[in-house]
């Protein structure tokens, strides 16, 4: 996506001013003493450097959200030309998706200072060349090249959480720590899209991507800066060890998530379609919206709860409520009612989110934690390319109120690989971290 600046001149990005501005305003946004949180997130951040991280991690992940539609707003503004948009945007995913494992496997490695910056210029000079491409009506193919380095991004979100793990592993604070960020997660979703195609229709077509790349230089540089709280790397360990993915648990939850980014996917392209044909295109971001808040509630209330027990069965519900909630959509008629079904169906996506981070931790060595949460989060990437594609083509030859079937197939899909693999989750490899709910499970099964 975007990173520090876009040149060594002056105008290359917002300038010293407009950084420490952005700086403030997510401090503010993250001072506990300014805005009480519930008890178990004031403890989270007790921990000395974790406000400063977690900060960092917020304006380094949110041009995720931001460059993809950026990119499409500002090729279509200045074109006119959508299907070279889409397809630019589609290349960006998809580089992401091969290097982002690749990334965050050195990371493991070397460590995040040593890896994150070189990975975040090759993304920043990338993301220059598109601008200009665009702006100055370049080839196509050098709008491609330049997507596939922009996709180079490293995934921060991993690199947050693989903080909070190396902070609280073992101990409750752990689960609120993974439910603070997939609240977080909910929020880039929300506001990144409205941020970037606002910046591009007010100001000038190339001013979502540019604002992206530089939220994402800002937040990884401070990230980076950032030297108490970064996780030890393991290069010992990470020799001869091969990739995180052959872990058998890994591979259940990659796939699964591959079925559940489909569904994700198609309910964006779906929505848009359906508000469309209701004469109410505009309102499809409400909507869109409304299941992402749905997400945030329960990721909020999720994070206060603590659980007795393996979390591989909290994970197989939330998978099979997923899927349940794909059923309602079936029957919308109208956009008020789907806004309703979307904000149910998004209660489950956060807490089965915050469940698979648990279950990362315990099927992927210490080692590999970074490469293990970047796999899932690319196996989702990839599901979402695969469901926007299929709802398109089945509303092309069908309507959007067939393409709702798109999603719920796709739920139908990951719970039948999450029932098929379970096995494999209910079995964790020794040596592996664990959580304090597996840990004591475990205990709970010795004494009887």
């Amino acid at each position: 996506m975007g990173a520090s600046r876009f040149g060594t001149g002056p105008d290359g990005c917002v300038g010293a001013s407009g950084a420490v501005s952005c700086v403030d305003c997510v401090r503010s946004l993250l001072s506990l003493s300014e805005t009480p949180l519930p008890s178990p997130y004031r403890a989270l951040f007790a921990a000395p450097g974790s406000k400063g991280f977690s900060a960092a991690g917020f304006l380094g992940r949110i041009p995720v959200s931001m460059m993809g539609i950026g990119v499409v707003t500002m090729v279509s503004q200045l074109t006119g030309r959508y299907g070279l948009a889409g397809a630019l945007s589609a290349t960006i995913a998809l580089a992401a998706a091969v290097a982002g494992p690749q990334v965050s496997r050195l990371v493991d490695q070397y460590g995040q200072r040593r890896v994150l910056r070189p990975a975040t210029l090759v993304s920043l000079a990338a993301a220059a060349l598109l601008l200009f491409a665009a702006h100055y009506r370049w080839p196509d193919w050098v709008l491609f090249v330049a997507c596939v380095g922009v996709g180079c991004v490293p995934s921060v979100g991993a690199m947050i959480r693989a903080r909070w793990a190396a902070l609280y592993r073992g101990t409750p604070q752990l689960h609120t720590a993974y439910s603070f960020e997939s609240v977080v997660d909910e929020v880039c979703f929300i506001f990144g899209p409205i941020i970037s195609i606002g910046l591009s229709t007010a100001w000038f077509p190339e001013a979502g991507p540019l604002f992206a790349a530089c939220f994402l230089a800002v937040g990884v540089f401070w990230l980076t800066a950032q030297r108490a709280t970064e996780p030890e790397p393991h290069p010992r360990e990470r020799k001869g060890g091969g990739s995180a993915l052959r872990a058998p648990g890994l591979q259940v939850l990659v796939a699964t998530f591959v079925a559940t980014g489909a569904i994700f996917g198609a309910v964006d392209v779906v929505t848009v379609a359906f508000a469309e044909e209701e004469g109410h295109k505009a309102a499809a971001s409400v909507v869109l919206a409304l299941y992402a808040a749905g997400s945030c509630v329960a990721g909020m209330v999720f994070g206060l709860m603590h659980f007795a027990g393996a979390p591989e069965r909290r994970w197989l519900l939330g998978v099979c409520a997923m899927a349940v909630s794909m059923i309602p959509l079936l029957l919308v008629g109208n956009l008020p009612f789907l806004a309703v079904a979307l904000f149910v169906a998004g209660l489950s996506i956060a807490p089965t989110m915050i469940t698979t981070m648990s279950l990362i931790e315990e099927h992927v060595p210490r080692a590999q934690l970074t490469e293990g949460m970047t796999w899932v989060s690319t196996g989702l990437a990839v599901g979402v390319a695969l469901g926007s594609s299929a709802a398109g083509w089945v509303i092309d030859a069908a309507g959007a109120r067939a393409g709702y079937g798109v999603p719920a197939v796709s739920g139908a899909v990951a719970v039948a690989v999450g029932f098929l693999g379970y096995r494999r989750l209910k079995r964790p490899a020794p040596g592996r971290g664990g959580s304090v709910e597996q840990h004591s499970e475990r205990k709970e099964r010795h004494v009887a």
